[in-house]
């Protein structure tokens, strides 16, 4: 059974760049982050290698990385996958 996360917790810099998006963005992605409380390891998540409880998602384009402490989930970063992969709003 996978276990819930109580507190979402969005870095200094993963806050800033998330404000620099347009707000359609900002919206998609905030969803995002909420739908990580219920299930913090979703379909097509990815460990990343050398570095224990940090993981990847991958929305609309561009990189959630995040680490997953004890009750908590911090986003450490959320980045563009690819510029040229990256949709317009």
């Amino acid at each position: 059974m996978r276990q819930a996360i109580s507190t979402v917790f969005v870095a200094p810099p993963a806050e800033q760049q998330l404000r620099a998006f347009a707000t359609p963005l900002q919206t998609l992605l905030v969803k995002r982050l909420h739908a990580l409380r219920r299930n913090p390891r979703p379909p097509g998540v990815m460990k990343l290698a050398g570095v224990d409880h940090l993981y990847r998602i991958r929305e609309v384009g561009y990189r959630i990385v995040y680490a997953i402490r004890e009750q908590g989930l911090i986003v450490l970063a959320i980045k563009s996958s690819s510029r040229t992969d990256v949709p317009r709003f």
